[in-house]
């Protein structure tokens, strides 16, 4: 039990044991399968699962902060330049929020920026003109052919919004 006698009053440490989502690697430090989770928190009543909920709420915020500088936040110059950088960046993130929503399925939507850079984005393919037509002709060899193939199946079955 850890000495909360230095913390600020009022500040509650609240502990879960509960199961990894599936696939996740386990620790040294879970037990029997279990993994303790835990945040602090001074909030003054309410019920535990309405704080924790709050609390993964603002951890899934902190993902999407995670993102963007992973998608290019830290790029960041004079004020002009950021400006425009900043309208690049969010361009970048509204797509990678909505792609996995409208294109992705499985395991793949939860893919990082950085996966889906690896993974999808830096795929080589040849733009072939052919019968007035464009093809984009993906390597069979890649291992994500499927998966991007099947995406851009996805997309183009959306509805016109216009």
């Amino acid at each position: 039990m850890p000495d909360l006698s230095a913390w600020p009053k009022g500040l509650r440490l609240i502990v879960r044991m509960e199961r990894p989502y599936p696939g996740a690697q386990l620790r040294f430090t879970d037990l029997d399968g279990l993994r303790l989770t835990c945040f602090a928190t001074n909030t003054k009543g309410g019920q535990l699962a309405d704080l924790e909920l709050r609390h993964r709420r603002r951890a899934r915020c902190e993902d999407r902060i995670r993102n963007a500088r992973d998608t290019g936040l830290r790029n960041l110059h004079d004020s002009a330049q950021n400006r425009i950088w900043l309208e690049i960046v969010s361009i970048a993130l509204d797509l990678l929020a909505w792609m996995p929503m409208l294109a992705l399925t499985g395991d793949t939507r939860r893919w990082e920026p950085k996966r889906l850079r690896l993974h999808l984005f830096s795929a080589a393919a040849r733009l072939v003109n052919t019968g007035r037509r464009r093809w984009l002709r993906f390597t069979a060899r890649w291992p994500w052919t499927d998966t991007i193939t099947q995406a851009i199946d996805r997309l183009q079955a959306l509805p016109n919004p216009g």
